[in-house]
């Protein structure tokens, strides 16, 4: 038995963000009613890269119901307010101010439905003047200031992977946890609202407090840490690594037991963490050096022998056959892929990623009105 047997999710979600947050639900043993138009959510149609799925659809959707409603008929909306009658769990990331307009909003659910758990999922908290801007997750990025601190000195860029999206996923599922929690206490549902840019504003916690305090403004530094080194990219003479050295204890192992130079653990410039930011050229010149003129492979067993973290700089080919890679065979209408396992339960087995309405006229009998 999975923890949320018996639980019912009703959604009305779109491309990552939500479907985050629902798919985490779905893997827990949640039932998750995925509500889409006539032409499907907007990620169905992202691609066609897994048998003719999209891949974001195809991550993001496996054990899921898909059933295709009009919410704005009369009588697909009479559906819906049976099905939340019933749901545990309400969220939906539409266009801002349209769940509200519709009377979908949390707030609105919630005062109708006391036991329902409403989540608003949107770009901008609602109490701010920002918000009816649109939302997107590179939108979010720049706007929140990852792609200030993020690429090279000469090029601000987005993190590869849509990090505003999941991030928020992430944090609406935990937000549901733990209103199911205090439900289960007050048996009193609740309205929440997760917001895109908010998440990313508490990942830039250490620049902005940096900025704030120390009055010193985060470089972009590309495959290198902004405020601890060495923490980054050194090039060997066969390809690269990542190394880091975080306290004290590592520096002195660095400098003793892999580049052989005791006397650097003492050098004013390079005492501790700050000064080694602050003088990161002269230190990085001494580590260039030494890296170029080794491989890898004795570049690693140094670390190693000396207890110095490392790791190799993958590319995605590299991630397919990774050793610590977990797998997860799942379906799509068309065939057979390999996800990635969940991060969250290895017992996971993953249902099938639903076709379009898929489960559409089962959904239709039982919410029928006559079984209300």
């Amino acid at each position: 038995m999975l923890p949320l047997d018996g639980i019912l999710v009703v959604a009305i979600e779109q491309a990552v963000a939500a479907p985050m947050c629902t798919l985490r639900l779905a893997d827990a043993g949640a039932r998750v009613i995925k509500i889409e138009r006539s032409e499907g959510e907007t990620a169905r149609h992202y691609d066609r890269a897994v048998h003719g799925t999209s891949a974001y659809f195809a991550w993001l959707n496996r054990g899921k119901e898909s059933v295709v409603l009009d919410i704005k008929d009369a009588d697909d909306r009479s559906l819906v307010e049976r099905m939340l009658n019933r749901a545990d769990i309400f969220v939906q990331n539409l266009a801002p101010g349209a769940a509200s307009r519709l009377g979908l909003g949390a707030a609105q659910l919630v005062e109708r439905f006391p036991h329902i758990i409403s989540v608003d999922i949107v770009g901008y908290r609602q109490d701010t003047s920002y918000r009816d801007m649109r939302a997107y997750d590179m939108l979010i990025q720049a706007e929140s200031g990852i792609c200030a601190v993020t690429g090279t000195p000469e090029t601000p860029v987005k993190v590869g992977v849509s990090l505003a999206d999941v991030s928020t996923g992430m944090n609406a599922h935990a937000a549901i946890l733990e209103a199911l929690i205090e439900r289960a206490r007050t048996g009193r549902g609740k309205s929440i609202e997760i917001a895109m840019f908010d998440a990313m504003a508490d990942m830039m916690s250490v620049p902005l407090l940096h900025h704030t305090y120390a009055k010193r403004d985060t470089p972009r530094t590309g495959l290198a840490h902004a405020s601890i080194y060495p923490y980054g990219r050194m090039a060997c003479s066969d390809g690269d690594i990542v190394i880091v050295v975080q306290n004290p204890g590592e520096w002195r192992r660095l400098c003793e037991g892999v580049l052989e130079r005791p006397d650097l653990v003492e050098d004013p410039r390079f005492l501790d963490n700050p000064s080694r930011v602050k003088n990161r050229n002269d230190l990085s010149q001494v580590l260039a050096e030494f890296f170029a003129a080794r491989t890898r492979a004795e570049a690693i067993d140094l670390l190693e022998k000396s207890s110095l973290a490392w790791s190799s700089v993958s590319t995605v080919e590299d991630l397919a056959s990774h050793p610590a890679l977990g797998r997860l065979s799942l379906q799509v209408p068309e065939g057979t892929f390999e996800g990635v396992a969940s991060p969250v339960r290895r017992e996971v087995k993953g249902g099938p990623v639903p076709a379009l309405g898929a489960q559409t006229a089962s959904v239709r009998e039982e919410f029928a009105e006559s079984g209300t």
